[in-house]
């Protein structure tokens, strides 16, 4: 290993990871009989977000909420499972992709519906679809350097205002199947929320302990996907075969150090679409049935699906279970988390 790519946590520990669910059910079906005629112009199969990415469905927030709404709502929970109190929590970190504003940071308006004290430091932490992983890491750093007692990280996306105007642009005269292909990633996302309070491990036995983390950056790939809250437009092929290409990477050098690929339990995987998926288990030689998946029903939730995934585990998992968190976001970067439950 190279650099400061590989590190292990010595005190951390994650005491809870809960979800707030967006209400709105949007099927594949619905989306495609909007773009009915746009297929047949163009010369496209419809059925193509559920045959190809087998996503039936994703979700979408109710009128008037937001996806600040969301991250308030799952770190709320988080932080009343957790039994922690509000006051010693010295850290928030949003990780979503979604925002309204450049400034001020979202974090603000998370930590400003929590009524969190104002001791507890807060700041959006964004780099795609790891946002959440990579907060998880930098907490972990905090706790573990004595900075901070607890940490909660945040995570609200809104897929809603980029899919309607995809679907409204796709709808235009002079568009090619080109085009749709290149925009067909945006309407595999989805709404959802997810939140993790972290704490020392030497106050909290219970908790659920981080056990290291390896990264590797693929950054000559950054313009394979390139999204706004108007439009995304994904090289689709490219970003799967570079980014598969760069996990093995960091997988083959990972290996001198973890044995990840036959000793875990649990292999939560950014969700990202059936092909992205089944392409993983082959290439990295993984259990598909120690594989749990989210998104037929949910989509791509961006940064929120890894965490939304793994609290959807929560009760299968049991004492001395090892999690392996996996993602690879746009970029691009590939990051390995690894938990022992």
């Amino acid at each position: 290993m190279s650099g400061n790519a590989t590190h292990r946590f010595r005190n951390t520990s994650i005491l809870t990871v809960q979800t707030a669910d967006a209400s709105q059910v949007v099927t594949s079906d619905a989306l495609d009989e909007q773009l009915a005629e746009t297929y047949a112009r163009v010369g496209l199969r419809p059925g193509m977000l559920e045959r190809l990415a087998g996503i039936r469905e994703r979700r979408w927030w109710a009128d008037g909420v937001t996806f600040v709404d969301g991250a308030a709502m799952a770190g709320a929970k988080a932080i009343s499972e957790s039994g922690v109190d509000p006051a010693s929590i010295g850290l928030m970190i949003n990780t979503s992709v979604s925002r309204k504003h450049l400034e001020p940071s979202t974090a603000v308006a998370v930590h400003s519906a929590l009524g969190l004290p104002r001791s507890a430091q807060n700041f959006d932490v964004t780099n795609a679809c790891l946002g959440f992983v990579n907060g998880m890491e930098l907490a972990a750093a905090m706790i573990d350097s004595g900075m901070i007692d607890h940490a909660l990280i945040v995570n609200g996306e809104d897929s809603r205002k980029v899919q309607e105007r995809t679907i409204e642009r796709l709808q235009g005269p002079g568009v090619t199947s080109r085009d749709v292909i290149a925009q067909f990633a945006t309407l595999t996302l989805g709404s959802g929320a997810a939140a993790m309070v972290l704490g020392r491990s030497d106050q909290h036995p219970e908790g659920h302990r981080l056990v290291g983390s390896v990264s590797r950056a693929g950054t000559e790939h950054h313009e394979l996907c390139i999204g706004d809250n108007d439009e995304m437009r994904t090289d689709l092929k490219g970003l799967l075969d570079a980014g598969i290409a760069l996990s093995l990477d960091m997988w083959d050098e990972a290996a001198a150090e973890f044995d990840w690929k036959s000793g875990m339990d649990r292999y939560v995987i950014h969700q990202v679409s059936k092909v992205h998926t089944a392409t993983m288990v082959a290439k990295f030689g993984i259990d598909e049935a120690k594989v749990p998946l989210t998104f037929p029903t949910r989509g791509n939730l961006g940064p929120a699906a890894v965490p939304f995934t793994l609290a959807g585990q929560q009760d299968s998992l049991v004492d001395g279970d090892r999690v392996l968190l996996m993602g690879i976001g746009s970029g691009l970067n590939a990051s390995c988390l690894e938990i022992a439950w």
